[in-house]
């Protein structure tokens, strides 16, 4: 027989039957006896929104490149195929399993053959909490890193495993196990796409990391024109004094538009970081904020520590005007808020409707602003920013933007 298949989903929100959608998913295989025989897991691109970030800890930026569901479909089947379907809170998993799955086109008609190990908690645990972490605790397993799909699935198949060699007769398993041999899961002749593990570490984008994409071009024929139009571009990208992967690929598809080198690149972004710290010294005073902005500027233009220093230390004569680098917001502009943020998103309505501001709930081109709980928000808001070129930032740059207190 061949055993059990321990899943695990890390969704966008808790319906599975509303616009809720599954962003990763994890598989391990355990034997009849409880041996653990293999593990895979990927994220997947939703097409949406990521939902409750703070939760699942899953980037925007993480599942840009991800397979969609439809295109993971014929490998996590053909994972499934055969054997007993598990998780911990089995009903919630199957409950996406099987919308996704209908999404894709392949509705499941018979009812999934599955064993839910906190209901069998009951049996083999009777007086312990039935969360994942209590079971685990119970047998002392390790749960470092909960709610990644990879961490939970193995966490459930361990748990599964002790429940198994505590068995008193492994009968208790047959029955399941004979209907999941028998079991025949719908067809999925989809074109699937390799599985995308998530990344062990978040990385910030930089300027290194995307100017790696830029050509290098000799002899450049660039003017003043195209170096002011990726200044400008640049400056509306570290508006909230980030940098995400939309905006770093926006200024690669400029900077190979206008015909910039990647040298010509670098040298912009120096005069960039030379122009904001001549505007900070403008008043004869550099404060400890000023400071901490240039540093952060600094940091994600990847300017040498020479130069910083030199910068700030003693500002250049102006070599280059940047025209928008205090973006500011104006009584009555209109403001859209997208994705699960810290704050409410009423209390935010409220309190720029008290500043004299606009919010609304479409993006059109009057828009001034789109706030994000994630700048790299794949919601369609985002994707409708975008191409109006309507700029994107995070909670806190709206905090400053707005004159409102800093988040706590």
């Amino acid at each position: 027989m061949p055993g059990f298949a321990v899943i695990d989903f890390e969704t966008t929100g808790l319906f599975a039957g509303g616009n809720h959608r599954v962003i990763e998913v994890a598989v391990v295989h355990l034997s009849a006896a409880g041996q653990i025989e293999g593990q895979w897991e990927t994220l997947i691109n939703p097409g949406r929104d990521l939902g409750r970030q703070d939760i699942h800890r899953v980037r925007a930026a993480d599942v840009m490149n991800a397979p969609t569901f439809a295109e993971v479909a014929p490998q996590l089947v053909a994972l499934l195929d055969g054997r007993v379907v598990v998780a911990h809170n089995a009903a919630f998993d199957l409950r996406f399993l099987l919308a996704e799955l209908a999404r894709a086109g392949y509705p499941v008609t018979e009812p999934v053959i599955s064993l839910c190990t906190m209901q069998l908690a009951r049996d083999f645990l009777a007086g312990t909490g039935r969360s994942l972490a209590d079971c685990c605790a119970a047998y002392d397993i390790d749960l470092v890193g909960a709610h990644r799909a990879s961490v939970d699935t193995y966490a459930t198949a361990q748990l599964l495993s002790n429940y198994i060699l505590g068995a008193a007769d492994l009968i208790l398993w047959a029955d399941a196990l004979d209907r999941a041999a028998a079991y025949r899961w719908p067809t999925l002749p989809v074109p699937e796409r390799p599985w995308y593990a998530r990344p062990k570490f978040a990385t910030e984008q930089t300027a290194s990391a995307f100017l790696e994409r830029i050509s290098v071009r000799l002899p450049e024929i660039t003017g003043p024109a195209e170096h002011q139009d990726y200044l400008a571009l640049l400056d509306r990208c570290l508006l909230d004094r980030k940098l995400s992967v939309h905006e770093a690929q926006a200024l690669v598809q400029l900077a190979e538009e206008l015909g910039l080198s990647r040298h010509r690149c670098e040298l912009l972004h120096g005069e960039y970081f030379a122009a904001l710290a001549r505007i900070a010294w403008a008043d004869g005073v550099l404060t400890t904020d000023e400071m901490a902005d240039l540093v952060d500027v600094a940091n994600l233009l990847d300017i040498s520590a020479d130069a910083r220093g030199a910068a700030l230390d003693q500002p250049e004569p102006a070599v280059v005007v940047v025209a928008s680098a205090h973006f500011e917001l104006h009584l009555g502009d209109l403001v859209v808020l997208t994705g699960e943020m810290m704050r409410p998103r009423s209390d935010w309505e409220s309190e720029l409707l008290a500043r004299g501001f606009a919010p609304k709930s479409a993006v059109t081109k009057k828009v001034t602003l789109l706030v994000a709980a994630d700048p790299d928000s794949l919601s369609g808001k985002a994707r409708k920013a975008r191409d109006y070129g309507i700029p994107i930032v995070g909670e806190a740059a709206l905090a400053r933007l707005a004159g409102v207190f800093p988040l706590r």
